[in-house]
């Protein structure tokens, strides 16, 4: 009798032994074929998001809405990374046919607390890509690009002032749309530094807080509205950590704003606004209060 349960005993200790075996074998083949890619690279304009939920900011709930805050603004926007930017890819989230990757990418250093792109934007790699060439073009093209996109909307985080097409694709809507929800579903538009991200062909800094110290400052402190005008050259920039003014020629500023989309000023009478809000400094660091500088990186 001893014997006979010693053998039941062993028989289904080794086929609990066999079948997690399989069990270990079967989830190892699972994690192979779903194994997360180590880096991923654009193909097309890639919209980087700080939230992985895409479908709350492209549809929401009815799917024929853009989500934005009580400023028409789509906060979950943190920029368009353009083609060849090279992302490492640190989580993926897959979804029925695509998946969200999380990511780091040197071109947009800010965000810590976490970047997310849609898989259908890029390829993935499993060795590191060459980094994104970056060739700044002249003087005169940026300027020509930046006189085209006069009149186009303000699009927080924005940098494709075309807009990315494939968004109505991917995410497609419910129903029939406005033109002004397609533009905002597109993210048509730029905001004050993807301005000049987007002239530079990605060449420039992407943020204010990186362009209050990008290039070489201009010694404007203590100088009136005329005195800053007349130091001031073609491409300067008239910048504080949230928002950058660019000069265009001796007369002309161009700037991209919530309320009134890219558009130009009057150089001297934009300063002179400025000086009523703000104190010229020669270098950002050198006062806490509320302030500006001008650097000149052309």
């Amino acid at each position: 009798m001893f014997k006979k349960r010693f053998c039941i005993t062993c028989y289904f200790s080794k086929s609990l032994f066999l079948m997690v075996s399989l069990l270990v074998y079967c989830c190892s083949l699972h994690a192979e074929e779903y194994k997360i890619p180590k880096y991923a690279i654009a193909v097309i304009n890639t919209p980087v998001l700080n939230t992985d939920d895409f479908e709350s900011v492209f549809g929401g709930r009815g799917g024929k809405s853009v989500k934005t805050d009580n400023k028409g603004l789509i906060r979950e926007m943190e920029f368009i990374a353009l083609p060849n930017t090279v992302f490492e890819v640190l989580d993926e989230t897959v979804k029925a046919d695509h998946s969200i990757y999380r990511i780091r990418t040197d071109d947009y250093p800010y965000n810590s607390a976490g970047l997310f792109i849609d898989s259908r934007f890029v390829k993935t790699l499993d060795t590191l890509p060459e980094n994104r060439v970056k060739i700044i073009p002249s003087r005169e093209e940026i300027i020509s690009a930046m006189n085209s996109l006069e009149g186009y909307q303000y699009m927080w985080g924005g940098n494709c002032g075309d807009g990315i097409e494939q968004l109505l694709e991917f995410y497609k809507p419910s129903d029939e749309i406005s033109n002004s929800t397609r533009d905002n579903w597109m993210l048509k538009g730029v905001d004050c530094s993807g301005l000049i991200y987007q002239t530079t062909n990605g060449s420039t800094p992407r943020n204010t807080s990186s362009l209050i110290t990008y290039g070489e400052g201009v010694d404007i402190a203590g100088m009136n509205a005329g005195q800053i005008a007349e130091l001031l050259q073609p491409l300067d920039l008239i910048v504080w950590s949230g928002h950058v003014i660019i000069v265009i020629d001796q007369n002309t500023v161009i700037e991209s704003t919530p309320d009134q989309g890219v558009h130009k000023s009057n150089l001297l009478l934009r300063l002179k606004s400025i000086l009523k809000e703000r104190t010229p400094v020669n270098d950002w660091g050198s006062s806490d209060r509320k302030r500006f500088v001008v650097r000149r990186w052309n």
